[in-house]
């Protein structure tokens, strides 16, 4: 959590050496355009490695307009610049066209491969197939409880279920009593153990409610109807920066009186918790999670490294945003890095 003072900046228990490898970021840039497998990490500046030029595909399960990938393509592309890595990226929400992306890295003989594991059962038998071809495989952002039994060797992010246990005692602190947590996606592993753990520590009553997260109007009509139904409700909890924004919509039109609290952040969000229209969010770093998993191929490649021991994750998160310390992460949220 970022504050004045040196010692609470630390942001919740990263492990030391990613910390580290990150402070290499300075001055590096990447430049890469469109969607679907395309080439980037083109750019170069001071610092740039001369080791000889390696192809990494990231493949993600990012869905149209959802600005938090943004965040994370950002930050490999700054580590593809530095380590002289041309990086692919392409990505795709539904499981199984995420694992055609991850065979087509394959075919294409990449020197290794970062991807996602929202739906790991579907992106096992794929993920075998990199290891048979020998490219090294490394998890960032989903599957932290996964990464390890598919054969991944590193895993970057947050582990989901202690930050939901970490809301839900924030939201004991705040009195709150009965909250809803929405579900943009069905099936991601990730955002049902987050809404798992806040259930676990929550001492009020909570219950999900699902929507598409690819449809905005439908996400702001279904929260609005669910609010107007049951006044009851005075915490909103979200799973995105944007479903976020829309659930501050559909509370003032719905009347209600319900405060929303989400994970994860974006430039917009910052602003809304400046202005008290969403009451704290809980940041796990995605920039980070892509530059780490980028320069970790890079690595292995040509040192032999290996982060956690091949055993433990490398934690990007949790840690609370709120108007205590917002003005600070502002400032990074608007360079694209938080």
């Amino acid at each position: 959590m970022e504050s004045s003072s040196p010692r609470s900046r630390r942001i919740a228990p990263v492990v030391a050496m990613a910390a580290a490898v990150a402070l290499t970021l300075a001055g590096c840039s990447s430049s890469s355009g469109g969607k679907k497998a395309e080439e980037g990490g083109s750019g170069a500046s001071a610092g740039k490695a001369t080791t000889p030029q390696m192809t990494v595909a990231l493949v993600t399960h990012q869905s149209p307009g959802d600005t938090f990938w943004d965040i994370v393509r950002k930050g490999a592309e700054a580590a593809a610049a530095k380590d002289n890595v041309k990086l692919i990226y392409s990505a795709d929400p539904n499981a199984g066209n995420q694992a055609n992306l991850i065979q087509n890295a394959i075919d294409q003989k990449v020197d290794g491969i970062a991807v996602t594991l929202a739906k790991p059962d579907a992106l096992k038998d794929v993920i075998s197939k990199a290891k048979a071809a020998n490219i090294p495989v490394v998890g960032l952002n989903s599957g932290v409880s996964e990464w390890k039994k598919l054969g991944l060797l590193e895993f970057f992010g947050q582990d989901e279920t202690v930050a939901g246990e970490a809301l839900g005692n924030r939201l004991n602190t705040l009195g709150a009593k009965k909250a809803v947590c929405v579900i943009q996606e069905q099936g991601n592993i990730g955002l049902t153990q987050r809404c798992d753990g806040v259930k676990k520590t929550f001492s009020g009553s909570i219950e999900n409610l699902y929507v598409n997260g690819t449809d905005m109007p439908s996400v702001k009509s279904t929260i609005t109807a669910k609010l107007s139904q049951d006044k009851s409700i005075d915490h909103v909890v979200t799973l995105g920066a944007p479903i976020a924004l829309t659930a501050a919509t559909a509370v003032s039109e719905s009347g209600s009186k319900a405060k929303v609290a989400t994970f994860d952040l974006n430039k917009d969000l910052t602003g809304a918790i400046s202005k008290g229209t969403i009451e704290f969010a809980v940041d796990q770093q995605p920039y980070l999670q892509g530059y780490l998993a980028i320069d970790s191929l890079w690595l292995f490649k040509n040192n032999g490294n290996y982060m956690g021991g091949g055993e433990q994750p490398v934690l990007t998160g949790p840690a609370f945003v709120d108007k205590s310390n917002v003005e600070v992460v502002a400032n990074f949220a608007a360079k694209g890095t938080r």
